[in-house]
């Protein structure tokens, strides 16, 4: 009786072993695999659309063999804990869209720089800087620090800025403000050289806390300010670009090591593609974002002289720029 009794992964292990080596990997290729990402802000954002375009060109150039599940809006839970289960073996969620500033949080000191107030002078500048040897050291990060994730490529949501229910006009407004605080050292040190208090609060209740009056302001690209309607509450917004919204995408050490070296081919063009498409839309999409804002009776305040923030960031740039002086350097050195 036992003998008649197979599953079918043994069935497939059976059946395998009377093909050779090539012949396997390429019947293992040829299985049809579905990957899931993770994306904490809406598909209409500029990362939902750099991931919808790394879903699309992954699945193009698969010829639908590799299929990817992107779920966006946080379905799948916030940064933190999808970031948890990622590092876990057998995780659910195999590529996670992601800030610097997050990964930041698990140790990546290369990968806090990038998120050092005003290190990036403009968008260009960052672009530059993502084509380069220092670009592709700060990616193999998570991996090198055995976090159980890989660095997969690099995108761009904007520059961040500070909105709230009453208007901000100029640093002396933020003194005593009751602003949304991350975790990470750079947010702190920003907030504190603002005069501000930082509150903690999760990106899932941000908007529940600015509508009830927890805290008084937070910052955001200025797309997702829109696509997640924050504007409807918190109007007012000073564009300061205190940093640049830097994402990396990560997946799984467990998932990439599974994978053949077609696979990984696909997934890194398809890397290289999405980031290119994020770099064509960021600029044009940012525009038509704040006249938007604008129709919709939201107050968007320039910032035509940024000395004075920078100046009150000096002890968080300088702090922060010292994990790796160097480095900080050669990123610095990209806005030639």
């Amino acid at each position: 009786m036992l003998r008649k009794i197979f599953t079918t992964s043994a069935f497939i292990v059976i059946s395998l072993s009377l093909f050779s080596c090539n012949e396997k990997k390429k019947i293992i290729e040829e299985n049809e695999i579905t990957l899931v990402m993770a994306e904490v802000n809406p598909e209409d954002t500029i990362a939902g659309q750099m991931d919808k375009a790394f879903k699309e060109k992954v699945e193009e150039l698969s010829e639908g063999k590799i299929k990817i599940d992107l779920q966006c809006a946080g379905i799948l839970g916030d940064v933190d804990s999808v970031m948890q289960l990622m590092m876990k073996p057998n995780s659910t969620i195999q590529i996670h869209r992601m800030s610097a500033v997050n990964l930041a949080i698990y140790g990546c000191k290369k990968s806090s720089l990038l998120s050092v107030p005003f290190t990036f002078s403009s968008r260009e500048h960052f672009w530059n800087f993502t084509r380069s040897d220092t670009a592709k050291a700060i990616l193999d990060e998570p991996e090198s620090l055995g976090l159980g994730v890989k660095g997969l490529f690099y995108g761009e949501e904007g520059f961040r800025h500070f909105f709230s229910a009453k208007k901000i006009q100029s640093v002396a407004d933020f003194e005593n403000l009751k602003v949304r605080g991350t975790n990470d050292k750079a947010m702190q040190g920003l907030l504190k050289g603002l005069k501000a208090d930082s509150i903690p609060v999760n990106y899932a209740d941000l908007y529940s806390s600015l509508q009830t009056g927890i805290i008084d302001a937070a910052e955001q690209p200025i797309a997702n300010y829109l696509s997640n309607h924050f504007h409807n509450i918190c109007p007012y917004m000073i564009l300061d670009g205190h940093t640049l919204g830097v994402m990396e995408t990560v997946i799984t050490l467990e998932c990439w090591n599974s994978l053949s070296d077609k696979q990984k081919n696909i997934l890194t063009a398809a890397g290289t593609y999405a980031s290119e498409y994020c770099r064509k839309i960021s600029q044009s999409q940012e525009e038509k974002v704040k006249e938007q804002l604008v129709k919709e009776g939201a107050t968007i305040t320039p910032v035509n002289d940024v000395t004075p923030w920078q100046k009150a960031c000096e002890e968080v740039i300088k702090e922060g720029s010292a994990v790796d002086e160097k480095l900080y350097k050669e990123i610095l050195s990209y806005a030639k």
